[in-house]
């Protein structure tokens, strides 16, 4: 026992020196370079592996060919330029409906029930190469005993030493959080108060965000960076997407109220600094909702809002529909693009299969978190622009500055039925296709 002793008093002491050893300069949003470090030697790892992967496939031909994303290969463009070409495909490019267009039809529709645009963005992105994930490689044989070997050693590294790393960070981070909101909220309303919130909030989430490993590549954020008053709104891909964007500075968060650790965490966190937490029975009052927030932004000196408009979390390759309440409210809009990189991790967070624990266990046993932040410029609403035209304006920006594909379906499909009013709009569309309208040209 003895002997274990005095084995086990280094081991802690190293352990407690790495843990204050990156929580000081994170306090201080510094950075000594050994994450980026990390990162640097992770990718060489993982080059290395593709290529080890891609010969040993040529050297067994047998072995399973990896899957690529998704089970259709679509070809790019809209439903009327397909038609178009179609129909100037045949002898005399009439622009008008032929029999022969329904197996045109028949096809898309049989590619809609097989893999449509909707079911595939609440599922993890698929990887164009294995990244020594166990979880992210469904069909893996042994090709080497050297790729073995690596895969063992970071199996090793990331459950032994990252994990136990990780979870006394995130540990400080959010004790950190609830002790120094709940001292604070005890000060008077003063300059100095909200100083000290902003102070607080900052420093728990730049721990948080050092629990996860994450590197985090902000653009334009001089220039762009959101504003007191304002509201800014990003692409949804995971919770941690609060911890990328509030490492960098405060926000005002909006949202419904929890019970448990989240409730906790909302309760101290709101007696510091004016977040905008709903009871359930408030979110479905739309007037209730937008007269709190334009009480919130008409505060030029109150934090601006985060919101994500879409309402549920997106697997990274997409952007859904934007919920027009938060363009309703007025005020500016500050846009940012989020885009992760999936070589190192799956940040996406599929709700309806991993409960948030176990959610947050894969995400600290992944490599690391590295991310893209873009500050778009500020937008307003133009005259004549109803709120979802709005809406869908801002949504197209972030689409296109994150490379994410731009889509007009709802988020809530994820859980509920497509509503009446979407089915009409599909329809009317198929039916302006077939009579050759809609912006179908002639020649």
């Amino acid at each position: 026992m003895e002997n274990l002793g005095c084995v086990a008093g280094p081991i802690f002491q190293l352990w407690m020196f790495m843990v204050v050893f990156i929580v000081l300069p994170a306090m201080f949003g510094l950075s000594l370079g050994v994450t980026e470090v990390y990162i640097q030697v992770l990718v060489k790892i993982l080059e290395w592996a593709t290529l080890r992967i891609q010969r040993g496939r040529q050297e067994q031909p047998s072995a399973p060919v990896l899957l690529h994303t998704g089970i259709i290969e679509r070809v790019g463009g809209s439903m009327e330029e397909e038609m178009w070409q179609l129909r100037c495909s045949r002898p005399e490019a009439v622009v008008a409906f032929c029999l022969s267009d329904g197996v045109y039809f028949c096809k898309k529709g049989l590619e809609s029930i097989v893999e449509d645009q909707v079911t595939q963005r609440f599922s993890s992105e698929e990887l164009a190469s294995w990244n020594l994930l166990t979880r992210t490689n469904q069909n893996f044989h042994y090709i080497s005993l050297r790729l073995t070997i690596i895969w063992g050693l970071g199996v090793f590294v990331r459950y032994c030493i990252l994990l136990p790393l990780r979870i006394a960070l995130a540990s400080i981070g959010l004790s950190w959080l609830v002790i120094g909101t709940c001292v604070v909220g005890f000060l008077p309303e003063s300059s100095a108060k909200n100083w000290l919130s902003e102070l607080v909030h900052l420093t728990c989430y730049r721990i948080c965000a050092r629990g996860l490993s994450a590197t985090i590549h902000y653009h334009n954020k001089r220039e762009n960076r959101p504003q007191k008053g304002g509201i800014c709104v990003a692409n949804h891909t995971t919770p941690i997407d609060v911890v990328i964007l509030a490492n960098d500075g405060c926000y005002a968060m909006v949202g419904q109220t929890h019970g448990g650790l989240l409730g906790i965490l909302q309760k101290s966190m709101v007696r510091s600094c004016p977040h905008v937490w709903f009871e359930r029975s408030e979110m479905k009052d739309r007037n209730a909702v937008t007269r709190r927030l334009r009480h919130h932004i008409a505060a030029k000196t109150k934090l601006p809002i985060l919101i994500f408009p879409e309402g549920t979390c997106v697997n990274n390759t997409s952007v859904m529909m934007f919920k027009k309440g938060s363009f309703e409210v007025g005020g500016t809009i500050y846009p940012v693009a989020i885009k992760y990189d999936h070589r190192f991790g799956d940040a996406f967070w599929n709700s309806s299969k991993y409960s948030m624990l176990s959610y947050l266990m894969r995400t600290m046993t992944s490599w690391a978190i590295v991310v893209n932040v873009w500050y778009l410029p500020p937008m307003s609403i133009q005259d004549g622009e109803d709120a979802a035209q709005f809406a869908n304006r801002v949504k197209s920006v972030i689409a296109h500055q994150g490379g994410l594909l731009d889509l007009a379906w709802d988020g809530e499909l994820k859980r509920g039925k497509v509503k009446d009013s979407l089915k009409e709009e599909q329809q009317k569309m198929y039916s302006n296709i077939i009579v050759g309208q809609n912006n179908i040209r002639t020649k």
